[in-house]
């Protein structure tokens, strides 16, 4: 598992021991970043159950001014900041150890807004309806912002979702990836 591009291009990141963790494949993730633009122009990103924080830190390599990499196992954590460590540009990125519906409560609390929010949940406590309503609810998308969720095939999006307009959704193996932009309010 390395960053692809960037400023960080060529990283080897650390992934988190054991099966508890599902990190996304390098040709996965770099077809994600190309849907969504493969090249950022600063903003604030926001990498929910961020694993190894690989999506996050691919993020700030790809031009992203900062990450909030959210997850709540410990371990994950650990690995998260050492491979925030790794790109020597620490001060771009915030970990926060919570579940990540405590995470949103709290980050809507602090009135924060996000250009791009990635989502890879484990695959068997899928809810991604549900956090994207969430998103809406909570005012984390700025208008015109970005939202992928990496989900399992067994999760079946609606031909429209309230509050965004849906950009793309790509298949790969057992996984699917869906882009969606937030509606102008």
């Amino acid at each position: 598992m390395r960053v692809i591009s960037g400023a960080f291009r060529g990283r080897r990141l650390v992934a988190v021991a054991g099966n508890a963790t599902r990190p996304t494949a390098d040709k996965v993730k770099e077809s994600m970043f190309n849907m969504l633009g493969p090249y950022f122009d600063g903003g604030q990103a926001l990498d929910l159950y961020a694993g190894t924080g690989a999506l996050g830190i691919e993020a700030v390599s790809r031009g992203m001014t900062h990450a909030t990499l959210v997850d709540k196992a410990y371990p994950a954590i650990k690995v998260i900041q050492q491979n925030v460590a790794l790109t020597q540009a620490e001060d771009q990125f915030t970990v926060l150890k919570a579940p990540v519906e405590r995470a949103l409560a709290s980050l809507a609390a602090a009135h924060q807004q996000f250009d791009l929010v990635m989502a890879d949940p484990p695959y068997a406590k899928q809810a991604a309806l549900t956090q994207l309503q969430e998103l809406v609810d909570l005012n984390l998308v700025k208008p015109g912002g970005l939202v992928m969720f990496e989900t399992g095939m067994d999760v079946v999006y609606p031909a429209a979702i309230a509050g965004f307009t849906i950009l793309r959704r790509q298949t790969y193996g057992v996984a699917q990836v869906l882009i969606l932009q937030r509606n102008e309010v």
